[in-house]
């Protein structure tokens, strides 16, 4: 088997969680009444761009973790039969952050070997089955991170990495305007991961990834369109990109 059909039947068993219980305080202003993640973007909404991408390359086997008017999510989506996936929910009571929801979702992944997991309220164009297979060629990797080089790193955090794509460490962002490598906020992880992250609330950024750093943290470098939509001004940008591609 080669081809589209061999690239499929490798992903067919690859399960991802996708974070979409984000408050999206920051967008208020512009979407009000609904989870950011249900944003208009053209003629449909953002989470739906992260599931078709994820479908279009054979992942079908999704885990949405819901939060702030999470039913509205299910509601939309329901089994996700109408996008030719499966969605399982994982509903959180009170806002957990990133780590504690991917913690709450453990029973949907807890067989898989390695999964994938997505911010919900990013894009970044990616090929999963080249991601999944730069983690593979790492066995010591616990956790792959999807990273993008950015012309101005001020809003963000960077990673910094050495000569063999290991992450060495992260800097907290500074304002400054510089150049720098970003999180794309798409991860491959090890079921070793279980062992790092905590219970309750906290933070894969702030809390998981910086204490995995000597189990073996890599990234691996895209260079296809990034978009967030945590602010006005990103979830107006996002319109015109999209529009452009």
């Amino acid at each position: 088997m080669s081809g589209p059909a061999a690239a499929e039947s490798a992903m067919k068993n690859i399960k991802a969680i996708l974070l979409v219980g984000g408050l999206g305080t920051r967008l208020r202003s512009v979407v009000s009444s609904k989870p950011k993640v249900l944003a208009s973007i053209g003629n449909e909404s953002f989470l739906e761009l992260l599931v078709r991408q994820l479908s279009s390359q054979g992942i079908y086997q999704l885990v949405m973790c819901t939060g702030y008017l999470g039913e509205q999510i299910e509601n939309k989506f329901g089994d996700g039969s109408r996008w030719n996936v499966s969605i399982e929910y994982s509903k959180e009571e009170a806002p957990l952050g990133t780590a504690g929801a991917v913690k709450l979702a453990r029973q949907y992944v807890d067989n898989c070997s390695e999964f994938l997991v997505l911010n919900g309220d990013s894009f970044l164009k990616i090929n999963y089955e080249d991601l999944i297979g730069f983690h593979r060629r790492r066995p010591q990797a616990v956790a792959t991170i999807a990273v993008v080089r950015v012309h101005d790193a001020s809003r963000y955090g960077t990673v910094n990495i050495d000569s063999t794509d290991r992450i060495n460490g992260f800097a907290e962002k500074t304002g400054d305007t510089a150049p720098g490598l970003i999180n794309g906020g798409v991860y491959v992880f090890n079921r070793a991961v279980w062992k790092s992250i905590p219970d309750g609330p906290a933070s894969l950024e702030r809390e998981v990834f910086p204490r995995l750093l000597d189990q073996g943290v890599y990234a691996c470098e895209q260079r296809g369109m990034f978009i967030d939509i945590g602010t006005p001004s990103d979830y107006s940008r996002a319109q015109e990109l999209l529009r452009s591609v």
